[in-house]
């Protein structure tokens, strides 16, 4: 049964969402097709996920860019929005939409009429409530790179096959397993062969980062974090609880593993799985499956389970799976 995407996003419940858009009949329009190379379509994505970034108050902590389709995980901050005045609310709304001519008086000092002053109350709040709304931030994504690529062809039509998929990710382990899954993405398409050679990726954005700042800091050893791109979900200190160097070596050793190779776990790696109360066979597995349709959400039983109360329904596809179950650490109690 198909839910509106309102009853599927409850920022009570998770921040963060895997949202995935797809090229219309998953042709390479971002890549070889038809004989014409597309390619550079991928950097106008990524300018334009910066560009948004810049203004809505929604973070990005992964993404892959491939030729067919991409992949965000995005986390939803409403308390920042709520923080911003009406003209900081105008500004960053009017940065993506300048169109508006009452909001650019509004910030341009001029003088409103006590009508115009109602009007634009009303204009802020809703500004503020899309600015930090999935379906507004993938929409100011989307529609771009669709008229440019209308224009460059001369042509007419969908881009997009439709409108974006999205999962809730409902605990830090799902948030985490995404990430890995998002970031390994053209490593398991065959498109490179290292998360360092992976092309408009988070992950290569990080160790760039990383390895920069590792070569020339004098510092202290934490140092790589103040290098890390600034759009991207700062691993320092945030949500989820993982350090950048540690978040490296997980997504390196999880990709070595896919493979099917008898990959070896590095020493310092399992207290990682350990203290996300994961097995590393039962990671592989998580880490495997965020590209399935008909998932709504991702996490513990008992996250999944109140996801299922929210919608009133008693069970959710998934709740029975363990691809989409995360089981809780060991010794919690599995509830009945």
């Amino acid at each position: 049964m198909t839910r509106p995407r309102s009853e599927l996003v409850s920022l009570e419940e998770t921040p963060f969402y895997h949202c995935i858009s797809r090229c219309v009949r998953q042709a390479h329009l971002c890549g070889q097709h038809e004989g014409k190379d597309y390619q550079h379509r991928k950097e106008w994505i990524l300018h334009r996920l910066r560009f948004a970034t810049a203004s809505f108050a929604i973070d990005v902590a992964a993404y892959a860019i491939l030729s067919n389709h991409y992949h965000l995980v995005l986390r939803v901050d409403e308390q920042r929005a709520r923080s911003w005045s009406p003209e900081e609310v105008a500004r960053r709304w009017l940065t993506i939409y300048p169109g508006d001519t009452l909001g650019q008086r509004f910030l341009q000092n001029e003088d409103l009429s006590e009508e115009e002053k109602k009007i634009l109350d009303d204009l802020i709040e809703r500004w503020r409530h899309r600015l930090y709304d999935l379906s507004w931030f993938m929409r100011t994504i989307n529609e771009y790179v669709a008229r440019l690529a209308n224009i460059e062809e001369g042509k007419k039509g969908r881009f997009w096959e439709g409108r974006f998929r999205s999962n809730a990710l409902l605990d830090e382990r799902a948030v985490l397993a995404c990430m890995t899954y998002v970031d390994l993405n053209p490593v398991r398409a065959g498109v490179s062969t290292t998360p360092e050679d992976s092309d408009f990726t988070s992950i290569q954005e990080r160790i760039r980062a990383y390895s920069t700042e590792e070569k020339g800091s004098t510092s202290a050893p934490h140092s790589p974090f103040r290098e890390e791109p600034r759009y991207l979900l700062s691993l320092e200190g945030s949500f989820p609880t993982i350090d950048l160097k540690d978040y490296l070596d997980l997504v390196d050793w999880t990709g070595r593993s896919w493979k099917g190779g008898a990959a070896s776990i590095p020493e310092h790696l399992p207290p990682i799985l350990k203290r996300l109360g994961l097995e590393s066979t039962e990671w592989l597995e998580h880490t495997d499956r965020f590209d399935r349709s008909g998932f709504w959400a991702f996490g513990a039983f008992i996250a999944l389970k109140k996801f299922a109360n929210r919608l009133g329904q008693a069970w959710i596809r998934g709740m029975g799976d363990p691809a989409v179950r995360f089981l809780p650490p060991s010794g919690t109690p599995f509830p009945c």
